[in-house]
């Protein structure tokens, strides 16, 4: 399984559960799962993470293409979809621009061109005012997880000294 990380894993993990300061392992663990071919973004979700000044944009500018994919044919015709995808629905206007115009809809491309599962910390919601990944994902066949699924699929550890 290959996973397309939403730009909220990144800035929920700094914020909360794996601080740069005391959890380093788990920015280890990204960065060497997608060394090895199994976890990626997306370029539009790099350049929101990179804003800013603090260790999330460094440690973002610092991945490069090989992490943050860019757009590539596949990705532009999967949008296609996408977009035909939320103009079909009852969603407000804004609702759409603001999916179409940002990271949510290329991040859901890409992973429906590519079959990568998509992790994010948004969860399925009825509310015109708004489109979620994961409804948009359930609409068109991509999975979805959260990060802490995706830890616990892969079997992630941040353990202290030696574990055996």
């Amino acid at each position: 399984m290959t996973y397309l990380l939403d730009a909220n894993v990144f800035i929920a993990a700094k914020r909360l559960h794996y601080g740069f300061d005391f959890c380093p392992a788990f920015w280890d663990w990204l960065v060497a799962q997608n060394a090895a071919g199994k976890l990626f973004s997306i370029e539009r979700v790099g350049t929101e993470v990179a804003t800013g000044v603090d260790d999330l944009s460094v440690w973002a500018d610092n991945r490069g293409p090989a992490f943050f994919l860019p757009a590539d044919s596949a990705m532009l015709a999967s949008f296609g979809q996408v977009s035909t995808w939320v103009m079909g629905q009852s969603y407000a206007a804004r609702a759409i621009e603001l999916f179409s115009q940002g990271a949510d809809s290329y991040l859901v491309a890409h992973a429906l061109a590519h079959r990568m599962t998509v992790v994010t910390h948004e969860k399925p919601e009825n509310s015109k005012n708004i489109v979620k990944i994961p409804n948009a994902c359930v609409a068109l066949g991509v999975a979805f997880v959260t990060p802490f699924e995706m830890l616990r699929r892969e079997r992630a550890r941040f353990v202290l000294g030696d574990s055996s």
